[in-house]
């Protein structure tokens, strides 16, 4: 890392504005939360409800940016700009309709998913209401998705983080204006995500289909580029869902065991997600680099940007476990901890050090062979290591009484399984597949 390289700048300029774009995102459930929590208990419960459903259902259709930038990089390398925009409608039209479907299942399953979430009496009625009107952003919510896979394939990261900074101001006057000015109490911050969300699909679109245009590409649905578009998406649909699910569990296992246990997770999680927010944008320029060299017919060249995005990936967590380990278990929050929770986060700080460089190279090799299309591989092995190895961890510490540190244990399993399964592939050939085509790996 010492030596610099011809990809360090490359690096640079697609990792910034993707860090940028990333740390965005989970402000819109930052300004919900401050403007509503002005309004009472009960709505700021509400929101905390029916928030946990939509951005559960955003997070599992990431699908759609990461299935689209692995694509449309492919075909920008291979110099078919106009396959590229073709592949963008189809990636628009698949966003929709999953929208459409998750807009209509949101409407009439609102108070049984309140309900599955804990919601009752008054509380279950704002958060079904806050949840049906909130659903019609979810079809702009998913073409954003769709579009910032397009603008990144293409190495555009700009654009999207101009996109999604815009909406976030939108959102913030639009709820302030609706709920405090109209007096619509919580529907006003419903309206207001929507309505921003709309803006910012609508953003996207034009992009989109300006490019399109430009490019003379066709805009209707063609089954040749939809068909692997939607085999990639469910693959990394199982991907992001078996993730999910793993850590779903762990505090599940950890609420069982007791608030001190939960209050020491939720401190090393908080800090666990903030480095991951950087790491995540290093992969996402792997993504960029390694499709985009695939798809020009240059292996050699994409390994190379590959290591080298494994390289910065590695230092970013060789740093960031050097400062948790100066912190400890009590500086993160800022606040005042009550001495039990900072001795019980104590004893899993530790395992939290230990798994962030591990974890950073998992990160870009994550990025580094979805940019290759490698997601067959991704799916299998992430469900070996959340499903077939975490979760059982996690069950046996809570009936052994293993407590949070045996979740964390497996916690650090989990990345370990990764870093093995993922490192192994990565070594051989069968990942880099070269040419404008995605070839599903075996």
């Amino acid at each position: 890392m010492v030596r610099r390289s011809p990809h360090d700048r490359e690096i640079r300029r697609l990792a910034i504005p993707a860090l940028g774009a990333l740390a965005a995102e989970p402000l819109y459930l930052l300004v919900d939360t401050a403007i509503v929590g002005h309004l009472g208990t009960p709505q700021l419960a509400a929101l905390a409800i029916a928030a946990t459903v939509l951005t559960t259902l955003v997070s599992l259709c990431i699908f759609l940016t990461y299935g689209t930038t692995a694509q449309v990089a492919r075909l920008h390398g291979a110099g078919d700009g106009a396959r590229a925009s073709e592949l963008a409608a189809q990636s628009l039209w698949l966003a929709s309709g999953l929208g459409v479907v998750l807009m209509v299942l949101c409407a009439l399953l609102a108070d049984p998913l309140v309900a599955l979430l804990g919601g009752r009496g008054g509380t279950a009625d704002l958060a079904a209401r806050y949840l049906r009107i909130s659903a019609l952003g979810l079809v702009p919510a998913l073409v954003a998705l769709a579009g910032q896979g397009y603008l990144r394939g293409i190495g555009d990261l700009r654009t999207p983080l101009v996109v999604v900074v815009v909406a976030q101001a939108a959102n913030a006057v639009l709820e302030l204006w609706f709920v405090y000015g109209l007096g619509w109490g919580l529907d006003g911050s419903a309206a207001g995500t929507v309505l921003a969300q709309a803006g910012m699909g609508a953003m996207f679109v034009w992009l989109l289909l300006r490019d399109g245009a430009r490019a003379g590409a066709a805009r209707h649905p063609q089954r040749a580029l939809l068909a692997p578009l939607v085999r990639i998406s469910g693959e990394l649909f199982v991907r992001s869902a078996a993730l999910l699910l793993a850590f779903a569990t762990a505090t599940a296992v950890i609420a069982r065991i007791g608030e001190t246990s939960l209050a020491a997770h939720q401190i090393a999680m908080g800090l666990f997600i903030f480095t991951a927010l950087v790491l995540d944008a290093i992969a996402i320029a792997a993504q960029v680099l390694v499709g985009r060299m695939l798809g020009s017919g240059d292996g050699a060249g994409a390994r190379a940007a590959a290591l080298r995005t494994i390289g910065w990936s590695l230092v970013a967590g060789c740093l960031f476990g050097g400062a948790a380990a100066r912190a400890g278990g009590h500086a993160p929050t800022g606040v005042h901890i009550r001495p039990g929770v900072i001795e019980r986060a104590d004893t899993i700080w530790t395992m939290l050090v230990l798994m962030q460089p591990a974890a950073a190279v998992v990160f870009a090799l994550d990025g580094i062979l979805i940019g290759a299309g490698d997601t067959r591989y991704l799916a299998g092995s992430m469900v070996l290591a959340g499903l077939g190895v975490y979760v059982p961890v996690a069950l046996l510490a809570l009936t052994l009484d293993w407590g949070v540190t045996g979740v964390w244990a497996g916690l650090l399993a989990l990345v370990g399984v990764r870093l093995l399964t993922l490192a192994w592939r990565f070594a051989g050939e069968r990942w880099a597949v070269t040419g404008a085509a995605v070839v599903r790996g075996g």
